[in-house]
């Protein structure tokens, strides 16, 4: 066996020593090669060393410009947020006609995380060409044409993953969220039978959860009962107390406490303008987002991390959370006009290049407001709000990503409902420090009265008038949340009050915020 051959079939099997011994006599017997320095990168990735990793893949590319060492290069730098470097080795591997379907849904993978869905459409097709009984390069392409509203040709991709593997747990989930589901059109009974036969905690969790979506379409109270045993699952897995985020609210409300007087306004650095997107998830930013990016001068770049990311970075502090008390507390000694080139610098990559604003669509921001308004003085923001109790159970019944830093709250009714109450007196804070950056839309109002509140938006904005924002539900850009299949219908008040269906069940939730005196009604 030759030495690449040893050393990737001891990656392959997780044998870290054999891999580097025969790597590093790979790199010896060739120094000008570059497959010594990759496999060498491999080793070192799975050993977590993630700095020296980079620099074996950079040493690889180097010394051959081969697609595969690119695209995991580029997989790596998407991993730790250098979103500009990791789009250009992506599109360079790609550039260069790659045949091996792993290297394609690498590349595919990569341009998913940056957001580039449209893009990821070719190598994703063409990594299921090449092995179409793979279920992971389905999924992906399934997941790619979901995003760009080929809706239709993600059904067939998830109907050939169940075909294969009745138990797919994702596939499931993914096709009860792919559209709203109706009497005549459903797979409820195929679920129950998939869930009989799960076998692990994982598939129960993801089948309970789409049950779940499914009973709720089709106005079935079972559905809470699915959301419970699996919420209650994913609190015990996650450990989450309510004390972690309550620290950081209490670290935001101490850093940022001066009277309203006081302005908190940064330098005037650059001419850049951002729309942010704000809110509790699951309360309407998508069809926000939607509306504001189908003006002719204003596009979306997604749901961002930058803010979050570039924060970080200046602040230093070594914990591995992106966001804590002492990552907010140091964020103190950041001058503003750095913060704000960083999150430029972060959010580059991501940026139309055919409108002069851009959107950024992360909803946590909301945490960021303080930051944002004094590293960004000509930004604007725009926070959705919603009836607390559908905020509550839209939260409940979602599932987020387990490795989220910002919704593990959201696998309890009262963890929810104490995170709302203290995203709303942070709203408050907010509003009061910065009145004039500020917009807090209801999401209710906007329902009753389409046309006022979206052009109270837009003046908000400082845009002219587009009867396009009227028009939001045939943009056909890409869409990478669960609202997927609502921002492509007319608006419509479906959502609302939604919660009363299972008023019983929500009632401790309902009489906590009564307790604190939060209006419900």
């Amino acid at each position: 066996m030759s030495l690449a051959l040893r050393a990737r079939a001891a990656i392959d099997n997780g044998d870290l020593l054999t891999a580097t011994q025969a790597a590093k006599a790979l790199v010896l017997e060739r120094r000008d090669a570059p497959e010594g320095y990759f496999l060498l990168a491999l080793a070192a990735e799975q050993a977590r060393q993630v700095d020296n990793a980079l620099r074996l893949f950079q040493a690889a590319v180097e010394r051959g410009r081969d697609p595969e060492h690119l695209a995991q290069w580029a997989r790596l730098l998407s991993l730790v947020r250098r979103d500009g470097d990791a789009a250009r080795a992506a599109r360079e591997a790609l550039a260069l006609a790659p045949r091996d379907a792993r290297t394609l849904d690498t590349i595919g993978c990569v341009l998913t995380r940056l957001g580039d869905h449209e893009s990821a459409i070719a190598p994703f097709s063409q990594a299921v060409a090449r092995d179409p009984g793979n279920p992971d390069y389905r999924y992906n392409l399934a997941a790619a044409s979901s995003f760009t509203g080929r809706i239709e040709a993600a059904r067939t991709q998830y109907e050939a993953i169940l075909e294969a593997d009745p138990g797919h747990a994702r596939a499931h989930y993914a096709l009860a969220i792919l559209s709203r589901q109706t009497p005549q059109a459903n797979h409820v009974a195929r679920l129950e039978t998939a869930l009989a036969n799960a076998s692990t905690d994982d598939a129960r969790l993801r089948i309970r959860y789409a049950l779940a979506k499914e009973l709720e379409d089709l106005g079935d109270r079972a559905a809470f009962g699915h959301l419970a045993v699996a919420n209650a699952h994913q609190k015990r897995v996650s450990g989450y107390d309510f004390a972690q985020d309550e620290k950081i609210f209490d670290a935001l409300e101490l850093l940022f406490r001066q009277p309203s007087g006081e302005s908190y306004d940064g330098p005037d650095h650059s001419d850049a303008a951002p729309i942010f997107v704000v809110g509790m998830p699951r309360t309407g930013t998508t069809l926000i987002d939607r509306i504001l990016s189908s003006h002719r001068d204003i596009a979306s770049a997604g749901e961002l991390q930058a803010m979050p990311v570039a924060l970080k970075r200046l602040a230093g502090t070594p914990s591995r959370t992106v966001i804590d008390a002492a990552t907010i507390a140091a964020s103190r000694d950041i001058e503003p006009a750095r913060l704000g080139l960083a999150y430029l610098e972060q959010a580059g990559p991501h940026l139309p290049e055919t409108t002069p604003r851009f959107i950024d669509k992360l909803p946590a921001n909301f945490l960021y407001i303080g930051h944002i308004a004094r590293a960004l003085p000509k930004a604007r923001i725009v926070c959705l709000r919603r009836n607390p109790m559908d905020t509550v159970w839209s939260n409940y019944k979602n599932l987020f990503a387990s490795q989220s830093a910002y919704y593990a709250y959201s696998y309890d009714l009262l963890d929810t409902a104490r995170y709302y109450a203290r995203f709303d007196r942070l709203m408050r804070r907010w509003s009061t420090l910065f009145p004039d950056r500020v917009l807090q839309l209801s999401y209710e109002g906007l329902v009753a009265d389409q046309e006022t509140q979206t052009r109270r938006l837009i003046e908000f904005c400082g845009l002219e008038w587009d009867e396009n924002c009227l028009d939001f539900h045939v943009n056909s850009s890409a869409v990478a949340t669960p609202s997927a299949a609502q921002v492509r219908r007319p608006i419509n008040a479906d959502a609302v009050g939604r919660w009363r269906r299972h008023a019983e069940a929500l009632e401790p939730a309902r009489a906590w915020f009564e307790a604190q005196g939060i209006d419900t009604a």
